[in-house]
């Protein structure tokens, strides 16, 4: 029911910020409009600051956690290798065709926004233009933990939780209370994304009725081909995910498909695929997948091989950059798309989770991170897409290891 409300009080502020955009777009002078468009945009500003508050902690501590928990790497590696296999695979494949339908579609191209004025404008494409190899590792290894997180450089953070967690993990039983202090950390933080999502309505009114006042009612172009061409990548993708399953698979995927449409309907419905874990794990060991195969490969998963949000991540920070008009080459689109990669991992599957990694990564690259808050009214219908999308990568991930550790057994009556 919360979920509802805040759905319905976000299309209420997009209405309601198109109505009063429009209403100052058409009858306010150029002057008045110069004014408003950046006092009403602190709405915008004041959600986008939150969002960024909770970056840092939120990949420290779900980070850490999941690689702790791996326990002995030694006795896991050969299953944790095949898994990586897949998820680095998919993760990459997801990347990959995000990136190739906003180059070909280029739905940014249907709005043009501007940052601040033109010499900003001009500032940041040339900072982007700059972004080189150099520039790139210095983002990705910290001098210190805390200066990482005071700025929010994220690619620096997931570093160090690698190595903290891994070490974690090499103390066995001494370890094991920062590992459940740290799991603490990230429930919280996670009830505190609810609390700041409670402020997105705020936000997307600002936006929309800033960007509406300035450039009129053609914002909506960009907001029906950017679904249009978003749902077209996610049927691209599923097709290439069930291919390759169909592969391997072989003739158990139509059974598997009958298994997980009841989890899947649920992920769509709610946008999360954490309220299907229980039901998921359940039907995947009914399938036949051995249950220490499901226990270890669908947690991990869920932090890790996340293909509908993957795709989306570059889908959308590109979009926002081509509606600010800022240029990319392909180098730097690669190397967006290398850091999304890292950057991904360890971020839960909760509802409206990949928002965060896009606005970490359009800060890191010089695209302006207000440009998140124009997708919000449309993202809940993408969050639909991609949730389910991710439930069916890490079926099919499951499903797969399964198989090809001989553990694939013959699937239980219904």
């Amino acid at each position: 029911m919360k979920k509802n409300r805040l759905t319905l009080y976000i299309l209420i502020a997009m209405f309601l910020g198109i109505g009063v955009g429009y209403i100052v777009n058409k009858t306010a002078t150029p002057t008045f409009i110069a004014t408003f468009a950046p006092k009403v945009n602190l709405l915008t500003t004041i959600f986008l600051r939150l969002v960024q508050m909770i970056i840092a902690p939120l990949v420290f501590s779900t980070l850490v956690v999941g690689i702790a928990k791996l326990g002995d790497l030694k006795t896991v590696g050969r299953v944790g290798g095949k898994a990586l296999l897949w998820f680095i695979s998919a993760s990459f494949a997801s990347l990959l065709l995000g990136l190739l339908l906003v180059n070909i579609f280029k739905p940014g191209h249907g709005i043009h926004l501007t940052v601040h004025d033109a010499g900003n404008a001009k500032d940041v494409i040339g900072k982007t233009q700059s972004f080189s190899l150099e520039t790139f590792v210095i983002h990705v290894f910290p001098k210190s933990i805390f200066e990482a997180m005071a700025s929010n450089e994220i690619l620096q953070i997931v570093i160090f939780s690698v190595f903290f967690g891994i070490a974690t993990a090499a103390l066995g039983d001494a370890g094991k209370v920062v590992i459940k202090g740290l799991d603490a950390v990230a429930h919280v933080i996670l009830k505190m994304v609810a609390y700041v999502m409670a402020f997105a309505p705020l936000g997307v009114f600002g936006a929309i009725a800033a960007v509406i006042a300035t450039n009129g009612l053609e914002v909506f172009k960009f907001y029906s081909f950017y679904l249009l061409y978003f749902i077209l990548g996610i049927f691209l993708l599923w097709a290439l995910l069930l291919l390759v399953g169909l592969l391997i698979l072989k003739n158990r995927l139509p059974a598997l498909l009958k298994r997980i449409i009841q989890p899947l309907i649920i992920a769509f419905s709610t946008t999360s695929s954490e309220a299907v874990f229980p039901k998921l794990t359940e039907e995947l060991e009914k399938y036949g997948c051995n249950n220490k195969i499901v226990a270890f490969i669908l947690p991990l998963g869920y932090s890790f091989n996340l293909d509908g949000s993957m795709m989306y991540m570059t889908f959308a920070s590109l979009a926002i950059a081509q509606a600010y008009g800022i240029h990319l080459d392909l180098g730097t689109q690669l190397t967006m798309l290398i850091v999304l990669m890292l950057t991904s991992k360890g971020i839960a599957g909760v509802p409206r989770a990949s928002l965060v990694v896009v606005t970490a990564t359009c800060a890191m690259f010089n695209i302006p991170p207000e440009g998140i808050a124009l997708i919000l009214p449309i993202d809940h219908f993408c969050d639909m897409f991609r949730t389910a999308t991710n439930v069916l990568g890490n079926a099919l991930a499951t499903s797969v290891v399964s198989k090809w550790e001989g553990a694939l057994e013959y699937e239980q009556a219904a």
